[in-house]
């Protein structure tokens, strides 16, 4: 099946650069805003994933700054990256929208959730960590793939699937989705710089971790039991922490969970955006 989702992308500026954006869905439907993980660019959200989030939403993807379709210096620091969000919201005229972070995307998130709360109706996390050096590391693999100037798709199998004969398919489908391999990667300059900010963010240096209890809107937690990334102990910490928070995992899957399991947390992140709300009064 063909997903399409917009390939027409919006230049905005800051005072740092241009922050390329693309949206789908109804315009008047409420915003649902992805921050993206390390190296990845607006095109690889998985055209399934945005599609089937778009048929309730209003979703917004973007390119950090200095990433993919953007210009600008990369922020070397979470804390960083996550201002650039704020600023994203304030040129799109939107006071508070539901926030999706994927691996890095979910530092960045849960930064802003902290740093701006009334910016943050309801947060979703993905893949992703509290920071701190408590809980286990990740597969030894993961640094040395991360040090190159660019993963093959054999890395990107390795670190977002599991090596089953469903983890397998799912990375063939995955990949032929998004079209793997046919666009430039990112710059070494921008990876190296959000590196430093993920190697930073589990050193303890803004992390989420000490301060997680005071995320007072509903968190939802997702992430496949298998990630070699981000191991799902880190996840189960988010949301045995954070106040308001539910955790869902997923078999047989790794860091690409949400894709791999597309139609699945697509419906279980948009039940829990409009549960008990009326998402069509959301700024």
């Amino acid at each position: 099946m063909i997903w399409n989702t917009s390939r027409d992308s919006t230049q905005i500026p800051t005072k740092d650069g241009s922050l390329a954006v693309r949206v789908d869905g109804d315009p008047h439907k409420a915003p649902l805003l992805l921050c993206q993980r390390f190296r990845g660019t607006m095109d690889d959200w998985d055209p399934e994933f945005v599609a089937r989030l778009s048929t309730a939403r209003r979703v917004i993807r973007f390119d950090n700054l200095g990433i993919g379709e953007s210009s600008g210096e990369t922020p070397n620091t979470v804390r960083g990256m996550a201002e650039i969000v704020s600023a994203l919201l304030d040129a799109l005229e939107i006071d508070a929208a539901d926030l999706l972070g994927w691996s890095l995307g979910g530092y960045v998130a849960q930064t802003v959730a902290l740093a701006w709360p009334t910016r943050v109706r309801r947060l979703v996390i993905a893949g992703s960590g509290p920071g701190g050096p408590d809980g286990p590391p990740p597969h030894p693999r993961v640094a040395e793939i991360a040090g190159k100037p660019a993963p093959t798709k054999e890395d990107v199998r390795f670190l977002f699937f599991t090596e089953s004969e469903a983890g397998s398919a799912a990375a063939a489908q995955h990949f032929d989705r998004i079209r793997f391999g046919k666009r430039p990667p990112v710059a070494v300059e921008a990876g190296r710089r959000q590196r430093e900010a993920i190697v930073s963010w589990w050193k303890g240096d803004g992390a989420a971790r000490a301060h997680l209890a005071e995320l007072a809107m509903p968190v939802l937690v997702g992430n496949g039991i298998a990630d070699v990334m981000v191991p799902a102990e880190h996840s189960f910490a988010i949301a045995r922490n954070a106040p308001r928070a539910k955790l869902i995992l997923y078999p047989d899957a790794g860091h690409a969970f949400l894709f791999q399991y597309a139609e699945d947390f697509s419906d279980e992140v948009l039940k829990f955006l409009s549960a008990n709300e009326n998402i069509e009064q959301v700024t």
